[in-house]
């Protein structure tokens, strides 16, 4: 475009693909501005509108005028035809009210839901050919399966959603119950399989091999992955896309099963933290009626065995969010975050975690890209290196 405005242009067309993460739109639109002010010359900077894979398009196409003066902006995630007329002399916009501004609270996961649910969740459904406009979460009455059926259900329509309950001998009944208030509240239809017998020809199975051996972990994923092959049985007859419902912090962490939670066809989570999700689960309810109020209050669990909670394996969420942030966003060393107030256990604990779970991660589906740095396009390490900062490595259990 310099060379243009160099050669007497005075509006300038900048045709974009630029995907959005939150916080993005000030620095990008303060570099379009500068350019603008730079050139002496209109800008009219044209971004689409879509999700593609991992990205999604935010449009919000701007006009700056010569001085690097915001002049009009487009709407955020929608397609518009966005009207500004322009002189060399007396620039005249329209229309103002269109210009918004990401904020704290309440407009900020209005951002987030409006990515992950207008171009995030549906894009898979509507423009991957070989995927229908049909959507399939696991119900297990948790915040997670919650949240994820309510952006499916306001991506497609609850009629193009179909949750699928698969109780085990662990499930509660209140998990039971809260999936269903769930379902209900969106309108979606529900299927329900007991996962009771094939769990128990598994064990029969492999009882002369695990025979004299403690039960633990692997015990206790023959669940999840009893679960995912009723899910992917369902997804190949019927052609339903599955959508996985982990979030960024369990990814990060490696807390899923390989072959089992981890799978499916879009992870709409996957770049969401676990505290990201409580506050989007509320957000939503101040739009309608969604998730149940116990879904969020009582104590995240995988319900693989009895008593079971999340806290059994990982620190407190919100003591591991900000470390998780802080090591993968932000390129935080472990002295950086201890020097942030982090208890030196814990960022020791949770940074062993993250790296010795990147295997999990490459055999994860994708998911929508919400942050500055998404697991896959913008965080890649390799599953194999000697080094290690605190003198451990490897791949842990699955």
């Amino acid at each position: 475009m310099a060379w243009e405005a160099h050669h007497g242009a005075q509006v300038l067309i900048n045709i974009n693909g630029s995907p959005y993460h939150y916080g993005k739109r000030a620095p990008r639109e303060a570099m379009i501005g500068g350019r603008a002010a730079d050139y002496g010359a209109f800008v009219a900077w044209v971004n689409t509108v879509g999700g593609q894979d991992e990205l999604v398009f935010d449009g919000n196409s701007v006009v700056f005028d010569p001085h690097g003066r915001l002049l009009a902006r487009a709407a955020s995630f929608e397609q518009e035809l966005l009207i500004c007329d322009i002189d060399a002399a007396t620039p005249v916009h329209r229309p103002l009210e269109k210009i918004r501004h990401e904020a704290e609270g309440a407009e900020r996961l209005e951002l987030i839901v409006s990515e992950i649910s207008t171009d995030g969740a549906a894009a898979p459904a509507a423009r991957t050919p070989i995927a229908p406009r049909v959507a399939q979460p696991l119900m297990s009455g948790g915040v997670d399966s919650a949240l994820t059926a309510a952006i499916a259900c306001d991506a497609l329509g609850a009629q193009n959603v179909i949750g699928v309950r698969m109780p085990s001998r662990h499930t509660s009944t209140e998990s039971l119950d809260d999936a269903g208030a769930t379902a209900e509240n969106l309108g979606m239809q529900l299927m329900d399989f007991s996962i009771e017998p094939p769990h128990k020809g598994f064990e029969e199975i492999l009882s002369p091999v695990f025979k004299g051996t403690e039960p633990g972990v692997a015990e206790e994923n023959l669940q999840p992955r009893i679960r995912s092959t009723i899910l992917h049985a369902l997804s190949n007859k019927f052609g339903y896309i599955v959508l996985s419902t982990g979030n960024k912090s369990e990814l990060a962490t490696g807390y899923g099963t390989l072959y089992g939670d981890i799978a499916g066809g879009y992870a709409v989570l996957k770049d969401i933290t676990k505290t990201t999700v409580y506050e989007l689960c509320r957000y939503r309810n101040s739009l309608g009626a969604a998730i149940p109020e116990r879904v969020m209050t009582k104590p995240p669990s995988a319900e693989l065995k009895p008593d079971q909670k999340d806290t059994d394996s990982l620190p407190p969420y919100e003591e591991l969010d900000p470390i998780l942030r802080g090591y993968i966003e932000d390129d935080l060393s472990p002295e950086e975050l201890v020097a942030a107030g982090h208890k030196p256990e814990t960022v020791a604990r949770v940074i062993q975690l993250v790296d010795r779970s990147e295997y999990k991660r490459r055999q994860a589906p994708p998911g929508v890209k919400i942050t500055p740095r998404a697991f896959g396009r913008d965080r890649r390490m390799p599953i194999v290196n000697r080094y290690s900062p605190n003198g451990l490595g490897g791949p842990g259990p699955n």
